[in-house]
């Protein structure tokens, strides 16, 4: 079957998550994904998080769909390589410190004056301006510029990262991959290619509903108040009986009407008839949910609360994903062949498309430079001796 990026080619230069994953999300629709890797070293990735026969998994899973070679950047040859390949190369994706790629004659203006059709996604710590831009970063300082990680946690305790410190980097890499796919379209109308500038924190700051435009109007900072909402109640999580935990989010008076109703206190209605009367009796109302929530099973809360059609969902585990009849039907967790043995699991392609749909079809390259001879043989036309002197010389 067709799929919508069939003939684009992507060449990532990146390490470890952000660009790496806008790479892999463009791999998922058709495009040829060649993965650049330092010679005997391989990508940072490999290296972290749980590891099988020294593998990693967390590799495995998102370097899918993608070709390994090897190419030492910093030599005159490995440039060299790469101005190349280069030529026939629709996106490259790299996230370096802003002037690492210049500085080895490989930044946009370089590569555009050999393609000038070519589309360069940088996702870096701070952009490639501003007074930061030469900063290091990782998704954990990203969640605390962006201020997130100001909000996360409860008033009484240190602020916390979000979920997990990678969640920035995956946002950058869908942002990226976004504006890539726009700067494509730029290019099949004017036959000009651009930059993506994509600074790691900037997903996560653009995420923050309406936390800018109401400090901007009225000066309020919002503070952190658990896992509640500020603008809205009852919207938070809460406690069943046997211990596991429910959310709940009633985000207009018709949904809390309907709370109330599978609570069977529909005569608190004129109570708390608005948000606003919500609001102003939070800590009541959400005392009144949690006693409600705490007097049953958590399925049996859930079976009321869908029964009413509020929105709810138990809080799940990664135990809890893998049971769950939705996820299942959805496809959002699938296995394939792990090379190691056995089947390695992992998140399934987002989004779907009906007619031209992604597919997950091999998991990350196990051995480093796996594809060399493909590339540089079959798209360079090198000869394999040439490529053993390049061997040779730790160029790839």
């Amino acid at each position: 079957m067709t799929r919508a990026l069939d003939g684009l080619t992507v060449l990532d230069l990146a390490t470890f998550v952000a660009a790496p994953v806008c790479a892999t999300l463009l791999g998922e629709f058709g495009a040829e994904v060649i993965k650049v890797e330092q010679p005997g070293v391989g990508d940072d990735l490999r290296r972290l998080g749980r590891q099988v026969d020294g593998t990693s998994l967390w590799w495995l899973s998102e370097a899918r769909n993608k070709k390994s070679i090897t190419c030492n950047l910093r030599t005159p040859e490995g440039q060299g390589l790469i101005r190349r390949l280069a030529e026939r190369i629709d996106i490259v994706t790299e996230n370096f410190r802003p002037g690492t790629l210049e500085r080895w004659s490989l930044g946009y203006e370089a590569l555009k004056a050999i393609n000038p059709g070519l589309i360069m996604v940088r996702i870096s710590a701070f952009g490639q301006t501003g007074p930061y831009r030469e900063r290091p970063s990782f998704g954990r300082i990203a969640a605390a510029v962006s201020g997130i990680s100001y909000l996360s946690g409860y008033p009484d305790r240190p602020p916390v990262t979000p979920g997990t410190p990678t969640i920035p980097d995956y946002l950058a890499g869908v942002m990226g991959a976004f504006g890539g796919l726009v700067a494509l379209h730029h290019r099949q109308l004017t036959g000009e290619g651009q930059v993506v500038d994509v600074g790691l924190y900037e997903p996560i700051l653009r995420m923050l509903d309406e936390l800018i435009p109401v400090y901007g109007a009225t000066g309020h900072v919002r503070e952190r108040i658990g896992s509640g909402t500020e603008y809205v109640v009852p919207h938070d999580h809460y406690r069943a009986r046997d211990g596991r935990w429910i959310a709940i989010a009633c985000t207009n008076d018709r949904m809390f009407h309907r709370l109330l109703r599978a609570m069977g206190r529909e005569e608190l209605r004129e109570r708390y008839l608005t948000m606003a009367d919500r609001l102003r009796q939070r800590e009541e109302l959400e005392r009144l949910v949690e006693e409600w929530v705490g007097s049953q099973e958590a399925r049996a809360v859930l079976t009321r609360l869908e029964a009413a059609e509020v929105p709810c969902s138990l809080v799940n585990s990664v135990r809890d994903l893998f049971e769950d009849p939705h996820l299942k039907a959805r496809e959002n967790i699938v296995a394939l062949a792990n090379p190691l043995g056995g089947l390695l699991h992992m998140v399934g392609v987002v989004p779907k498309l009906s007619r031209t749909p992604g597919r997950i079809d091999r998991l990350g390259p196990v051995r480093i430079g796996e594809h060399n001879e493909e590339i540089y043989m079959g798209r360079l036309g090198l000869s394999r001796e040439e490529l053993e002197q390049l061997k040779a010389g730790g160029v790839i």
